[in-house]
Order: structure tokens, then sequence, then C-alpha cells
């Protein structure tokens, strides 16, 4: 009888320790112990009712790889132009664009800008007017960027506030396009307005820090 009960004991302690080692009973910290993994590509629907809080934003302060870093000037409060005026003196930090880099922007200037500002940058856009010569649904005249001085004359950098924070009529952009997107489109629009008045796309980003110089001296 004594021998039947060590071999039941023995048997039963091989059970146990052959047993599932998993579960290490309860757990201090159970999140850090037992992560809980996400599929690629999850939806945002599924993981909330999972009671996981991710919205796939950034951390704020962080900058994606290769990416510039973000405009410099604040936005101003309602009714001033201080950081306005100051974001003159700001220049296009990209060198000059390559013949890919160059039909890029171009294509990101049709997409978000050619609807109001003309696929010419005459402001003859389809929202102001139709191919067909009849006015278009928004009836103020956008900006001609190459024969208006104001445009034409316009430092980078406030463009870049413009395009940033939104100027007038015109809304931010910054959600729509990164922040070299954003300058280089700018450069293109420069190198356009260069070509416009008899220079070349390579002189535009001189002619955008003189006239910032110019500006700031005043």
């Amino acid at each position: 009888m004594k021998k039947l009960s060590i071999i039941v004991v023995l048997v039963a302690l091989v059970a146990w320790s052959c047993g599932d080692k998993r579960s290490p009973g309860r757990v201090y910290m159970p999140d850090m112990a037992y992560s809980r993994a996400v599929e690629t590509y999850t939806s945002l629907d599924t993981l909330h009712a999972q009671g996981i809080n991710y919205n796939a934003l950034p951390v704020p302060g962080t900058i994606k790889r290769g990416e510039l870093f973000p405009f410099p000037i604040t936005q101003d409060k309602q009714g001033e132009l201080v950081n306005y005026e100051q974001s003159k003196q700001v220049t296009n930090p990209l060198p000059q664009l390559s013949k890919a880099q160059v039909t890029e922007a171009e294509r990101l200037y049709l997409i978000n800008c050619g609807i109001c500002h003309g696929k010419g940058l005459d402001g003859q856009g389809v929202l102001h007017k139709r191919s067909d010569g009849s006015d278009g649904p928004y009836g103020a005249a956008p900006a001609n960027f190459v024969s208006n001085p104001t445009y034409v004359n316009m430092p980078a950098g406030q463009m870049m506030y413009s395009v940033t924070y939104g100027k007038g009529q015109m809304g931010s952009y910054a959600s729509q396009l990164s922040t070299t997107q954003r300058w280089m489109v700018i450069q293109y629009i420069k190198a356009k307005q260069a070509e416009a008045s008899g220079g070349t796309a390579a002189a535009a980003t001189d002619t955008t820090a003189k006239v910032a110089a110019d500006t700031t001296k005043k």
C-alpha cells in the first residue's frame, strides 16, 4: 500500500511537471508580461474595441527620417501680422531641384494648387474659370503668380507661411503636403516666375534669397 502511494505521488508529480507552464499564476503587471500583439494594418475601430487607444499619429515633436525640419515661424494670433512679416527672412532650405524632383513638384502643384491658381500659375484655375471660358464656382480671382508683382516679389518664406497656415481665402495645406513637399512646390513656383520674367529656373533660388535680404533691410 505504501509503495502504491509513492507511485501515485510520483505519477502526479510527473503529470504536474509536464503540464502547461505558460501560466505562472498571478502576474503583478500582466500588460507587461503578456503584450497584445497588433497585426499590421489593423483598423482603428478594431483596436478601440479592444481598449487600445492608438491613433496612428506620430509622437509630437518627432520628424520622419529624411524630412526637413518644420517651418520655424509660428502662426500669428488673429489680427496680427508680426510673424507673417518675419517669415520673409526664411529662405528655402532645398537645393536646386533635380529634373525628377521638378516633375514631382509640378505634379504636387497641379494636384493641390492648380485647381485655383491655374496650370500656368495665372490664377485661372477651373474653380475660377472653366476651360470653356465660363465662370467657375469660385468668384474671387486666385493669386496670379506670374504677373502680379505682389506674388512675383514675395519671398519664399512668406509663401511658405501662407501654405502652412493659410492666408485670406486659402486654407492651410500642412496636412496635405509635408514640409519638404511644400518647399518643393514653392521652389517650382519661383522657378516658373523666373522663367516668365526672362530668367532661368536655376536663378530662382538666388532671386528669392535676394528678395528676402532686401525685405529685411527695409
